[in-house]
């Protein structure tokens, strides 16, 4: 059943504001004052963030297209995946938006599991979708990225489009500099990624990355060995078990 979110996209002419207030930042330095304020609001962003998802995990972080619609065998996939993801004792994790992220929340949702989304406010085409537990809405990508990686265990990068593969690529660059410990990624979807995965071979030959970068992730259509990649490099590797609920501190916001 849906459960319609309660904190949907907020007036577009406030979100045309704080977009035009980031590209000011980004023109070059302006007073000292503004910037010190501008830097005081990432601050929150982070910190609403953490409030709100320090809870939720251990999570799976799916990242995939918006614009995949519900009759869409992608869509059908990544229900798939979030129920997989569920069976193995794992939050599911999305950018909180439609397509492939209200899939993957709606499978995990439908397996009796926890969903929840870092949804990204823009002033078209995204709104938090009808199947998180448990969202945030944030302005700022960057902002957005380290949330949905601080509390993930691996990644399931679903064909998409820039943004999807800005953080695929940011998630292997993170595994290969060693910023993050090894978690497993699965690229998913052959067909679709196949000139992508094409790409990255040639870069290898190229020399531009190492032969072994390509075991950073898993090339699959597979949800069963998406799974078993899953468990085997996160769960048993981390040593993952059940543990107790972390106490909620009333005087810091943190309600059931």
């Amino acid at each position: 059943m849906k459960t319609v979110p309660h904190e949907i996209i907020t007036d577009p002419q406030k979100i045309k504001n704080e977009a035009k207030e980031e590209e000011y930042f980004l023109e070059g330095p302006r007073s000292r004052r503004r910037e010190f304020f501008f830097t005081l609001k990432i601050v929150r962003e982070f910190l609403r963030g953490f409030r709100a998802l320090h809870f939720v995990g251990p999570c799976v972080t799916v990242f995939g297209s918006a614009r995949f619609k519900e009759d869409h065998p992608v869509y059908a996939k990544a229900r798939e995946v979030g129920k997989a993801l569920v069976s193995l004792g794992f939050t599911v994790m999305t950018g909180g938006g439609p397509g492939i992220m209200e899939a993957a929340n709606r499978g995990a949702k439908e397996a009796g599991g926890k969903s929840v989304g870092c949804n990204i406010v823009l002033p078209f085409e995204q709104s938090a979708n009808p199947y998180l537990d448990k969202w945030v809405n944030i302005r700022y990508f960057f902002v957005r990225k380290v949330l949905l990686t601080k509390y993930s265990y691996a990644f399931v990068v679903m064909p998409g489009g820039f943004g999807t593969l800005d953080e695929f690529f940011e998630a292997i660059t993170l595994l290969q500099t060693a910023k993050v410990k090894k978690f497993p990624v699965v690229l998913m979807d052959k067909e679709y990624h196949k000139k992508l995965y094409e790409y990255i071979e040639y870069m290898a030959n190229e020399g531009t990355i190492h032969p072994e970068d390509l075991n950073l992730f898993l090339f699959t259509d597979s949800v069963e060995e998406m799974t078993q990649h899953i468990e085997k490099y996160a769960i048993h590797r981390f040593g993952l078990r059940k543990k107790k609920k972390l106490l909620r501190w009333a005087w810091l916001g943190e309600k059931k």
